[in-house]
């Protein structure tokens, strides 16, 4: 048993909540992306992409925080060191309606490190729980952290066990963690997603040495069997690329895990998603932007190909605006077999379970 495990019994309710999420990524999961994301997975948990909180305090505060009431529950993550401004960016994301508040010490881009926020923050764990009282004496949220196992060529399963324990001594009971290392000088974070080796099983290693905090596993999730299966063992899961480049693993996920909720069919969905893109567009949000978290919806149907290249045509966005993504779709139904026109997400869907 570990020094720091808690003596305080779980709570299954809080515990379900964190079961699905969609993690945050830069310039993917804005506002847009993430709508289209509650379309499929009515119940998830989605996460704004990293915002800074110098982009809060000193910039466009509007840009970065409005969002549409349908995506909740939505968390707002945030990037930075100074727990004064971590503090004051957290209640601005509290007043705007947000639901959570979460903390970056995962992201290893070169840009985060010389704001010495992201991932290097590992290496001072006092200062992140420093950060975290900060933000929880800003507001009643609840305050997480998305974090790696370790930095660089830390190869030991201490090191994130005494991280975690120190900010479950500040208070945080909620722990997302990309199961594997940062490697902070070398790699890209592209890189960063692929070659440090993923440790999955030290996630539930954490989960029994901190058995009422909710561990919720990110990394390496591409498959809906994969994902149900880690349930069965954490709290959670965070899908990152799987959910931007397969979307309708969401969909799997949702009616496997609360088969009582309705999730929208297909055609259901690009009845929502064109009246939105047609809010969105007569208030002048450019058509490439509201349609790129769209892109993957088909991957792996036939007529796919031509769906990305519509959606991706800025002659075809300029020349026919929101009715671009009817234009895609009755492409997609053309070249899909008869038995898969009616519902052409369905049938990639069923490969992928």
């Amino acid at each position: 048993m570990s020094a720091f495990a808690p003596n305080a019994p779980s709570d299954p309710v809080h515990q379900r909540a964190w079961r699905l999420c969609v993690a945050p990524m830069i310039d993917v999961t804005d506002r847009h992306c993430r709508y289209f994301h509650r379309q499929l997975a009515p119940t998830a948990r989605l996460y704004t992409e990293m915002i800074t909180t110098g982009a809060l305090l000193h910039g466009q505060a509007a840009r970065h925080l409005d969002f549409d009431p349908a995506e909740h529950p939505v968390a707002l993550q945030l990037g930075g060191s100074d727990p004064r401004e971590l503090a004051q960016a957290a209640a601005l994301g509290a007043r705007w309606g947000y639901d959570e508040i979460n903390l970056n010490c995962g992201c290893p881009s070169d840009r985060v490190q010389h704001g010495a926020f992201g991932a290097c923050l590992m290496a001072e764990p006092r200062k992140v729980a420093d950060c975290l009282r900060a933000i929880q004496d800003a507001t009643s949220l609840p305050v997480t952290v998305k974090h790696r196992l370790g930095l660089d060529q830390e190869d030991s399963y201490a090191f994130v066990r005494d991280f975690v324990g120190i900010q479950y001594e500040a208070g945080c009971r909620v722990f997302i963690v990309h199961a594997r290392n940062a490697i902070l000088k070398g790699l890209s974070p592209k890189a960063n997603r692929e070659i440090p080796p993923l440790r999955p099983e030290w996630a539930c290693s954490l989960k029994a040495d901190f058995p009422d905090a909710s561990i919720v596993l990110n990394g390496g999730l591409t498959e809906a069997a994969d994902c149900l299966a880690w349930l069965s063992r954490l709290d959670g899961v965070m899908l990152g690329r799987a959910a931007w480049h397969h979307p309708d693993i969401l969909s799997q996920l949702q009616r496997a895990l609360d088969p009582h909720t309705p999730v929208p069919g297909p055609e259901e969905t690009l009845d929502i998603m064109l009246a939105y893109l047609s809010r969105q567009h007569a208030r002048k949000v450019p058509m490439p932007i509201l349609v790129r978290g769209l892109l993957g919806w088909h991957a792996g149907v036939k007529g796919a190909r031509q769906w990305r290249r519509i959606l991706s045509d800025p002659g075809v966005l300029n020349r026919l605006g929101p009715l671009a993504l009817r234009e895609a779709w009755e492409a997609l139904c053309r070249q899909a077999r008869p038995d898969e026109a009616e519902r052409p997400m369905s049938s990639a869907g069923q490969s992928r379970m």
